[in-house]
């Protein structure tokens, strides 16, 4: 298959061949024909299947035929959220790319620049908008942008919109759409409150999902360590001393850990800051760079904010908290291994996330290495507080390390 397949405009065609592209990704092959008939979409899809163009270009082809119908509408046909300024930016850049040969109008409205270089592209007239929710509300309470005439919308990155707090954001801009539109919603995940959201206004969405990723990168090395909860900070450290390890990408759950984690870690001198949804973009964007440019040793994220996080040559990813959703575990680990690379990833596992444990040994189909040879270690196929055997050895190893460390006091689990 081809995009020459669907009925697309030469303009269109041409633009993606000056780009090398030529077959369609599973998640093309699926989207595109849908949304060419006009049917509302929910699409589940990671970052970096393809999925931006899989609903720029066929808005691209309404747009086109809108322009080439006897009544062409010289308003805003189109309209896409997304929940960060460099995503929106990212969106805007295939807009542009695909729709270059057809003198595509667009513009990206979000925070951290001039307000007045945006009022300007919107009085020339645009086609498309690409916003983030906090500066295209503002811009509709001035008057500036009125979404009455909006016949295409998408909310890309459904799940980290939720993450970061913009539901009612969300809600407010589509409660000023019209009825009569099409409505497209992608997410990496769909749990129950992103479903809900969704339900909330597509009509009858054709469901479409990309190819499942299944098994991790060949030469991303697998370490799992097995260990009580309140000891998975002392153990991070103890893996940061003893491997020396550098650059370092941990992996939480929630928010809250993320900051517990890098806080305790800066204490005890290992330059960490935490990222996630809670953070202002402002320092989102500092952290990450600072991170890029190994200023920081160790950076904590969850899921949703490490999203698109693309480091070169990242030789370490933790899992301090084991994902719920096993896909997550593939993704996270193949942020390290990449270009031909070799990449190491450590994972802590305590009783409570043995089920979680178990799914992703089903979905990657093989064996991660149990390291047992350090303090913290407990065997699960037997009680945490066992006293005897190979756990009354890691609770002994384990206080002389914490006597050891020179003087300072490491409150576990703070």
């Amino acid at each position: 298959m081809t995009f020459n397949n669907w009925e697309l405009s030469k303009h269109i065609l041409d633009a993606l061949a000056q780009q090398g592209y030529v077959t369609p990704t599973p998640i093309q092959q699926k989207a595109i024909p849908a949304i060419l008939e006009n049917k509302d979409v929910l699409g589940c899809a990671q970052t970096g299947t393809g999925k931006t163009a899989a609903f720029v270009i066929p808005l691209l082809q309404h747009i086109y035929t809108k322009r080439n119908s006897a009544v062409p509408n010289t308003a805003v046909s189109t309209l896409i959220v997304s929940p960060t300024r460099e995503l929106a930016i990212q969106i805007g850049e295939t807009v542009e790319n695909c729709g270059k040969l057809m003198n595509i109008r667009h513009t990206v409205i979000c925070g951290g620049v001039p307000q007045f270089r945006q009022l300007n592209a919107l009085r020339r007239g645009v086609d498309i908008i690409v916003a983030t929710p906090g500066r295209l509300i503002d811009l509709m309470r001035q008057g500036h942008i009125n979404l009455q005439k909006i016949e295409h919308f998408v909310l890309d990155e459904a799940d980290r919109m939720l993450d970061m707090g913009f539901v009612n954001d969300i809600k407010h801009i589509i409660s000023k759409l019209p009825q009569k539109r099409q409505s497209l919603f992608f997410s990496a995940t769909m749990d129950a409150a992103t479903l809900q959201l969704a339900n909330s206004f597509l009509r009858s969405p054709i469901q479409i999902e990309a190819d499942r990723i299944s098994s991790p990168a060949e030469q991303v090395e697998q370490y799992l360590f097995y260990t009580e909860k309140q000891n998975k900070q002392s153990l991070l450290v103890h893996l940061l001393e003893t491997k020396d390890l550098h650059t370092v990408l941990v992996f939480t759950q929630m928010k809250h850990t993320a900051d517990r984690v890098a806080r305790n870690l800066s204490r005890q001198g290992i330059q960490s800051e935490a990222i996630h949804g809670d953070k202002g973009q402002n320092n989102r964007q500092a952290t990450l760079s600072k991170f890029k440019n190994r200023q920081l040793r160790v950076l904590v994220a969850t899921d949703i904010a490490a999203r698109g996080i693309d480091i070169d040559q990242l030789p370490y990813v933790i899992n301090y908290d084991l994902p719920e959703v096993p896909e997550t575990y593939i993704h996270r680990i193949g942020r390290t291994g990449r270009a031909g690379s070799s990449g190491i990833s450590y994972s802590f596992c305590d009783w409570s996330e043995k089920i979680a444990l178990s799914d992703i040994q089903k979905l990657i189909k093989t064996p991660i290495t149990v390291e047992s040879n350090h303090p913290f270690h407990i065997p699960l196929i037997a009680p945490a507080v066992s006293s005897s055997g190979s756990t009354a050895n890691a609770a002994a190893s384990r206080n002389n390390f914490m006597r050891r460390r020179s003087g300072k006091t490491f409150m576990q689990g703070r």
